[in-house]
Order: C-alpha cells, then structure tokens, then sequence
C-alpha cells in the first residue's frame, strides 16, 4: 500500500507577523536546522517512521533531545492549499500541512507505565515548539548589490520566530545525537570530513552497540581514523578525574 507523506511546514513570524513574501519565506524555510534552532522548516513524515525529538519534552519520563520514537499521525487543522511553499524536492503525491497542533509519537522506551500506566501504547502528543534565530537577508541580494552598496550586516539581521514539531526523521543519526544510546543494529560511516578527527567522533558511533556482529561500516575508510590519539585537553581532563577519584576514596573507609 502506497503511503502519502505529510508535510509539516512551520510557521515563521518576522515581528509578530507571519512571514508572507514567497522568496523571504521560501530562504527561511530552506535554512539547515542548525541554523534555525533544531526546528525544521519541512518535515516530511510518514506512519511507522523512525523519528527524533530534538528538544527535552518530558526528562523525568526520558522524553529528552535525541530521544528515538515512532511517528504515528499528525493531527491538524485544515487549511487553504496554498501551493507557493510547496517544495518540489518532495513526491508529487505529499500532503502539505501549515497548522499542526500536534504529532502523534509513539516511545517504546520512555516511562509512561511508571507515571501514566492508563497510556499503555506509550504514545504521546508532541505539541508545537517556538524559537526564535536570526536570519541575514542579505542572502537574498544579488552578490554585485551587496558588494556596491557595502550594507551593513547589523541592519539585515532579522529576528525570526518560528513556531514547528521539535522532530526529525531518524532513519540515520549524527554522531553527536547518538551519544549515551545503545542501539540494536547500526551502519555507520566512517569516512570523516577534512576537519580535524576527534577520538570522540570515531569512539562514539563504534560504541552504541553490544555486539561486533551488530556493527556494519558502510564503506572503506583511511585506517589512520581507528588510531587517533587523544587530544591533549582529553588527557588533562582524564587526569583531572582521576585526582577527584583519588581525593574522594582518600575522604571515606571502603568496608570490602
């Protein structure tokens, strides 16, 4: 059966008022979520879809940023179609939604059987989550324009509200939103940008599994990644734990 992706498309408000002129609008929506405070301007989703939270919900029943989940439903209000911020990097077949009131999710490893054990399903209701970033309209002028004009950047720094889901599709995962998770089966890639190569970013993928055999590398890689040494603030910091270890055992009697 062929499912219809719904898309989420948020809400950004310029002050106080909605953002509506259509190359304005379609830049901040295109913006990387880095940029825009977690909140994506598109998200698309589908039922049975892996997703991400990316801001803490509920961190006494472990609903908290980078907590994994199932997509259920959207429910929504309907509205006007309006095809002008309808992105084209979508299947023809998307459903586009600009009024959520919210997300549908279900959370297999959250707590709700301690605090709320009639909600069996461990389904919650993610609602709307607002931020505010700045955004430079600049981006907008043509090069030669910004150039001539040597436009200030203080006066073309927009504050931008924006009202969206604090979820993302979860198929894959940056290495920083997989710390502190133990995951079933993992592909990870190990090809690592030209940037500098923490131990951090090879130690923490290869380490969200139990098990060697659940750990696939999805292409070949420079071996000179697996012996990364640590840096040496990440030995002064070890050593600086280690003196509190050795402080505190000193300051109590240990009955064995």
């Amino acid at each position: 059966m062929e499912l219809t992706p719904i898309v989420c498309i948020a809400q950004d408000y310029i002050q106080g008022k909605i953002v509506d002129d259509l190359r304005l609008r379609q830049a901040i929506l295109g913006l990387p979520d880095n940029k825009t405070e977690h909140l994506p301007g598109y998200l698309p989703l589908a039922p049975g879809m892996p997703v991400l939270l990316t801001e803490n919900v509920a961190s006494e029943i472990e609903l908290s940023n980078g907590t994994r989940g199932i997509f259920r439903r959207f429910v929504y209000d309907q509205s006007p179609e309006d095809v002008r911020y309808q992105d084209k990097n979508f299947p023809p077949n998307s459903k586009f939604i600009t009024q959520p009131k919210y997300a549908l999710v279900g959370f297999p490893g959250c707590k709700l059987d301690d605090k709320l054990p009639e909600l069996q399903s461990k389904i919650v209701p993610i609602a709307i989550s607002e931020q505010t970033f700045l955004f430079d309209a600049k981006e907008l002028l043509p090069e030669n324009v910004s150039k001539a004009a040597k436009i200030n950047k203080k006066t073309t720094k927009l504050s931008v509200k924006r009202k969206a889901l604090p979820l993302i599709p979860a198929y894959s995962m940056t290495t920083h939103k997989s710390q502190g998770q133990t995951l079933g089966k993992i592909i990870v890639d190990l090809v690592m940008p030209p940037d500098p190569i923490e131990l951090a970013s090879v130690y923490v993928p290869l380490s969200r599994v139990k098990r060697l055999d659940d750990l696939l590398i999805i292409r070949s890689f420079e071996f000179a990644t697996l012996q990364v040494k640590p840096s040496t603030a990440q030995i002064e910091e070890l050593k600086r734990l280690d003196r509190i270890a050795q402080n505190t055992r000193k300051g109590f009697h240990f009955i064995v």
